[in-house]
């Protein structure tokens, strides 16, 4: 019997299969790494504190065996915090990963292209008038988000959400919307304004059970809807005419998906307030992390998300001690770095053609 030949299909089809193997193999190893990080954050920031805690005694709270004051420190004071920290950055990465596919654009995200913003005008309209309280801050956020993302869409977006117009008007819709946002500060009340202001900076401190509990079931829902909307987002990928070939409701399915990361950023803004560049850089990371997998991860998106604002939020509160910065300070300075980095990389891409 003679034995393949390098270039034989004998040869070629079972190199795809050690390929495909490691590929496939590739991917459960990265969500595990990221999974496992996110549980070292977690416990690292449960641990730490003006009342350090060791991590054992940390776990033993968690398990209900923990003594009065140590479950006191971990399960009252800082568990929701650490909690909310995960879940709303999964929640802006998995909305920045549903954008940036829709957009086919690395800075089609909804805190550049003003969705983000827009939230933030809604929940400012919402606080600057006093009624004050999760659940009407949180539909003033929707409201916001969702009718930015319509008059995006109305000025950039009829044809088509993959177009440089579209970024391009949500960048200007943002501008004005941020003017809108301090012209709304100055002309409040001078303590409400200030609540306003440290609002706007983005950040978890001073966050409860209060907060945690109306988020975390608000966030079920989408994510739970979020796998069903991948094969939709795939088809998307491929563009309009090839989606609509395959029998896709093109419109309709970009208007669910736009609804959904909406709905995740509105939830996100309302309970933290705006946390830029999280969206924007975490569905890239996980592109480079799942690099085999076509298109953006939005698992790993969520992932990697979860994993950027608890690590933020991580560094703002004990990096800097006994000062506490708002993550959104964090974000923001991590973010611009991301950006240039990204500036930078496609450069040289540029001078490589």
């Amino acid at each position: 019997m003679t034995a393949p030949t390098p270039h034989s299909p004998t040869h070629t089809g079972a190199a795809r299969r050690r390929s495909g193997g490691g590929h496939r193999h590739r991917a459960p190893a990265t969500t595990l790494t990221l999974t496992v990080l996110g549980a070292a954050v977690l416990l690292a920031s449960l641990a730490a504190g003006d009342i350090p805690v060791p991590v054992p005694d940390v776990v033993r709270a968690l398990i209900g065996r923990g003594d009065p004051l140590t479950t006191t420190v971990v399960l009252t004071w800082r568990l929701p915090r650490a909690l909310l920290a995960l879940a709303l950055g999964a929640a802006l990465g998995l909305s920045g990963a549903i954008f940036q596919t829709l957009t086919r654009n690395p800075l089609g995200s909804p805190d550049v292209i003003g969705f983000n913003t827009g939230a933030s005008t809604g929940a400012l309209a919402v606080l600057l008038t006093g009624a004050a309280g999760y659940t009407r801050t949180a539909l003033g956020a929707l409201v916001g988000g969702l009718a930015t993302a319509t008059l995006v869409y109305a000025l950039g977006g009829r044809r088509s959400t993959a177009t440089t117009r579209f970024v391009v008007t949500g960048i200007a819709v943002s501008a004005i919307l941020t003017s809108v946002n301090t012209w709304l500060m100055y002309g409040a009340d001078t303590g409400v304004a200030a609540r306003a202001a440290q609002w706007t900076t983005g950040g978890l401190d001073a966050l409860g059970w209060e907060h945690a509990v109306p988020a975390l079931l608000a966030l079920a829902p989408l994510a739970l809807v979020s796998p069903f909307l991948v094969r939709t987002l795939r088809v998307l990928e491929l563009g309009d005419d090839v989606a609509t070939a395959l029998g896709a409701r093109v419109v309709r399915g970009r208007l669910l998906l736009a609804t959904v990361g909406v709905a995740l950023t509105a939830v996100a803004t309302s309970v933290a307030g705006p946390l830029a560049f999280v969206a924007l850089a975490a569905p890239q990371i996980a592109r480079l992390l799942y690099r085999r997998t076509p298109g953006i991860s939005l698992p790993g998106a969520a992932l990697v998300g979860a994993l950027l604002l608890a690590g933020a939020d991580w560094v703002a509160a004990h990096a800097f001690a006994p000062v506490q910065l708002p993550a959104g300070v964090v974000t923001v300075s991590a973010g611009g770095a991301y950006l240039l980095w990204l500036l930078l990389g496609s450069r040289r891409g540029g001078r490589k053609r």
